[in-house]
Formats: structure tokens, C-alpha cells, sequence
């Protein structure tokens, strides 16, 4: 049982969702992914650089200071009773605020035990205390020419040392809580316009590919047209196609009609072999009955008359005839349908031309022949193939016009190529039997023959590599024009 196409096909109809693993939610999640990474690198890379140049200022100044108190070979009582660096006293009397518990600098002087001391008539602090605590050796910062991270109070601070003349450290440090405030700002601004940007590009990356898959779409839906049977459907053009994608619908479509040519070719094919199947049965039926309706006759002791025994057995010898040379015909049509192998020579076809003139003067001594075939014309083709053409195409005239209708045949080479030509001036026929003057066993009209001589004459002239032409209309006769490629002829 065999199913609709309908049903065979549903399975090829397109569908209009497009989930996560559609081609087109591939794409943007590969181009949001994409660049997604890209803002992530370059965020990371705007924030360390910002960072490293924040932070090389916080140490160019801290390292400045450290080492003008270093090179100036102070004592910690002459920094005290001479106020020197002015900035010092600003500093700590905005440490011994408590308007600012958490100040942007700090500075603090610590003896060789690590125990800070008083300066300007100042105790230390608890800032300073907390700073020295957390420092704990100075002498490491000393080492180090770079300042360290420090942790004061649970605050961030860059700190270094320096140590002055009379063995006392002095502790310097600057805040980097501003830094990392502006950092982590910088980074929560990034995030909010790069997930802004993301969504942007998704819905920007749906709608392209929208656009660009639309070809595509149409290819699918053009396709499942086609296996449901619409063969005549294309793939339409579309504005919005790439070059690749223009490519392919040619190539498509082309394919397309190639299918749909050798579709038409076939079906066309198998009703031309149904046709001929059921002409050929019906021409082979007719002698058949005919001879088994004598046989029949002969049995039954009906045929009793000598002379009607002797025409009973001419009919049959007749039907026998006949239908040998509608076997032979059939043979030759299938022999020439598998491309045989023809015995190519040189034959003057003009002494074929006059040939087939005189045969037909013979059998019709009273049907004007005029023949244009003088001198020699060798061609290199099959010679048994040239004669069975002259002869169906003489025997077509001889079947199907009256016995005094004029005849021409007559050959010439023009052009590079040979024609000949057999023309009468017959009934003629319309432009619709015409077109069928070839077919395997149409008879215009329902006329005498078989039906097959045209279509051997075309068979084998196509074997030569030739062209057979008819032309023809209602009473202005039929003249058959035979072409054989250039080059295959030879004047002598």
C-alpha cells in the first residue's frame, strides 16, 4: 500500500520555531559570547592599567618623600624643634582630628623597638599606633624601594620608611581606599553598559540573521514543495542574499530544473513505452487473428473449395509476411535505441539516390521521378543505414500518395554539410501530424504501413550524427530533408 505524499513528506515541512540549537540561535549566541569575552578582556585590561597608573602615582609620591627625608640627615629633635616639612605638621594635626578618623595619609616616627614616639608636642595617636602595628618591622620597607599594601584600621594604605640620622624610622603611608572605590565603580559601569551592549547585539544579531536566512527558509520551503510533488516551484531571489547564499539558490534551482526536466523525460518516456507496448500488440494481433481465423476455418473442414484453400493460405502467407517485417522493424528500432557500432566507408550517395529512383520507377512505372544526383559524392557513414533511409522514405511515398503524384530526390553538399532530400507533392500533411511524423507507429489518418518507417529513418540518421526534417502542409506535399555532419563528404 502505498501512502500519500502528503503524509510521506510531513516530516519535510519547515516549522517557524527556532529554539537554542537552530542555526540562528547558534550564531548569536556566538556573536553575543563572542563578545561577551571581548568586554571582559578589555574591562580587565582598562582596569589593571587604571589601577597600575593610580597606584604609580601613590608611589612616585610616597617614594619623593621618603627620600628627601633620607637624604636631608635630620634627627627626629631637629625635625621637631625646627618644623621642618611644613606639610608634616598639617598632616599630623589633621590626624589628631576626630572629624576624620580614616585620613588619606598617614605619618608616623617609631623608634628602633618599633614603639612610636610624639612629635610637635603631639602624643602619638591611636591611628599612629595602629600604623606602626601594622608595619611591624620598618626596616623591611627600608629594604624594598617599592612601597607595600598595608591593612590599617581595615583601610588600604601604600606604605615606605625611611630612616633618619639619629637611628629613629619615619613611617610614611597614603590611602588607596579612593582607588579601589573608583575601580570597583569603573567595573560596576563597565557591566552595566556591557550588558547593555549584549542585549543590543543579540537582538541586533536575531534580526540580521532574520534577514539573512530567509533564502535559506525559502530553499526548505521550495524543497518540501517539490517531494510533495509541485515540481515546477524555484527557489525565489531575494534582495537580502549574500554572495554564497545567491550562489547556492542557482545552483539549487538549476538542479531543480534538471530534476524536472529528467522527471518529464521519464514519465514522458514510460507513456511513450506504454503506447508503443500497446501499437506493437495491436499491429502483431491483427495478422494473428487472422491467421488463427483460417487455421480455425481449415480444421473444421469449412475450406473445402481448392481455390478458397488456396487464397485462405496466400492470406495467411501475407499476415506472415507482414508480420516478419513489423518483427524485423521493431528489431531494427531496438537495435538502433542501444547505439550500435555502424560499418562507417565511403559511399557514393548519389549512386544510392539513383538506386532508390530506379526501384520506385519499377514498382510505379507510371509516377513522374525526377532525380538531382549527378557526378559522386562519397560520404564516410553505415551503406546497409543510407539505403534502409532511401527506402522507407521512397516506400513512405510509394504508401501514402497516389501513383501518379511527382516525386524528387535529389542530394547536395552546401555549408559543409550533405542534404538529401525526398519531397512529393502528395496530400500533405496538418501541422499536428506533423509533429507526431516520428513517433514509433503513428499513421496519419489511419493510413497503410506500420507506422515505423520515419521513426527507423530518424533512428538511424541520429546514429550518423545527422538531422531529418520534415516539412510539409495541406496539399502542398511532404519534402523529408536528411543532414549528415560536416566533414563527411567528399566531391569527386
Amino acid at each position: 500500500m502505498r501512502l500519500p505524499a502528503r503524509l510521506l513528506t510531513r516530516g519535510l515541512r519547515p516549522h517557524r520555531k527556532h529554539g537554542i540549537h537552530s542555526l540562528r540561535g547558534k550564531l548569536t549566541l556566538a556573536n553575543v559570547a563572542l563578545l561577551a569575552l571581548s568586554m571582559v578582556a578589555a574591562t580587565a585590561v582598562s582596569v589593571m592599567g587604571m589601577r597600575y597608573y593610580l597606584l604609580d602615582q601613590i608611589d612616585s609620591e610616597l617614594t619623593k618623600t621618603r627620600d628627601s627625608l633620607g637624604d636631608s640627615q635630620l634627627t627626629l629633635r631637629e625635625i621637631d624643634s625646627l618644623s621642618v616639612l611644613g606639610f608634616v605638621r598639617d598632616r599630623l594635626v589633621q590626624q589628631q582630628s576626630d572629624d576624620q578618623p580614616r585620613p588619606d595619609s598617614l605619618f608616623a616616627a617609631v623608634d628602633s623597638r618599633g614603639e612610636p614616639v610624639g612629635l610637635l608636642g603631639f602624643e602619638p595617636t591611636d591611628a599612629q599606633h595602629a600604623f606602626a602595628d601594622a608595619v611591624d618591622d620598618p626596616r623591611t620597607l627600608i629594604e624594598d624601594p617599592e612601597p607595600h599594601d598595608i591593612d590599617v584600621q581595615g583601610a588600604a594604605y601604600r606604605a615606605s620608611a625611611t630612616r633618619l640620622a639619629d637611628g629613629t624610622y619615619i613611617l610614611l603611608a597614603t590611602s588607596t581606599d579612593g582607588l579601589h572605590k573608583g575601580v570597583a565603580k569603573a567595573v560596576r559601569l563597565d557591566v552595566a553598559i556591557g550588558t547593555l551592549l549584549l542585549a543590543l547585539l543579540a537582538c541586533l544579531t536575531m534580526f540580521s540573521v532574520r534577514r539573512r536566512m530567509r533564502p535559506l527558509e525559502d530553499m526548505v520551503e521550495t524543497s518540501s514543495a517539490i517531494a510533495e510533488g509541485d515540481l515546477t516551484r524555484r527557489v525565489p531571489s531575494s534582495s537580502e542574499a549574500t554572495l554564497e547564499v545567491e550562489q547556492l539558490r542557482v545552483a539549487l534551482n538549476s538542479m531543480l530544473h534538471q530534476v524536472e526536466t529528467a522527471y518529464r523525460t521519464r514519465e514522458r518516456s514510460a507513456a511513450q513505452l506504454r503506447r508503443f507496448v500497446g501499437d506493437a500488440s495491436h499491429e502483431l494481433r491483427t495478422p494473428l487473428s487472422a491467421i488463427r481465423g483460417y487455421l480455425q476455418l481449415y480444421d473444421k473442414g469449412m475450406l473445402t473449395d481448392p481455390s478458397e484453400r488456396k487464397r485462405a493460405w496466400d492470406r495467411m502467407n501475407g499476415e506472415v509476411d507482414r508480420m516478419g517485417r513489423l518483427v524485423d522493424e521493431l528489431l531494427t528500432l531496438a537495435r538502433l535505441d542501444q547505439q550500435p557500432e555502424l560499418r562507417f566507408r565511403n559511399v557514393d550517395i548519389t549512386r544510392l539516390v539513383r538506386d532508390a529512383a530506379e526501384d520506385l520507377r519499377v514498382q510505379q512505372p507510371q509516377r513522374p521521378v525526377t532525380v538531382d544526383a549527378d557526378g559522386s559524392l562519397l560520404v564516410h557513414a553505415d551503406e546497409s543505414g543510407l539505403r534502409q533511409v532511401l527506402g522507407n522514405l521512397v516506400g513512405n511515398v510509394r504508401t501514402h500518395t497516389p501513383a501518379d503524384v511527382p516525386v524528387r530526390l535529389g542530394v547536395e553538399r552546401a555549408d559543409g554539410v550533405v542534404r538529401l532530400c525526398v519531397a512529393d507533392q502528395g496530400p500533405g500533411l496538418c501541422s499536428e501530424d506533423a509533429a507526431r511524423v516520428f513517433d514509433r507507429f503513428f499513421r496519419a489518418g489511419g493510413g497503410a504501413g506500420s507506422g515505423l518507417g520515419l521513426a527507423i529513418v530518424q533512428g538511424v540518421v541520429h546514429a550518423h550524427g545527422g538531422e531529418v526534417a520534415v516539412r510539409t502542409a495541406p496539399d502542398e506535399g511532404l519534402a523529408v530533408t536528411v543532414t549528415l555532419p560536416a566533414g563527411a563528404a567528399v566531391r569527386s
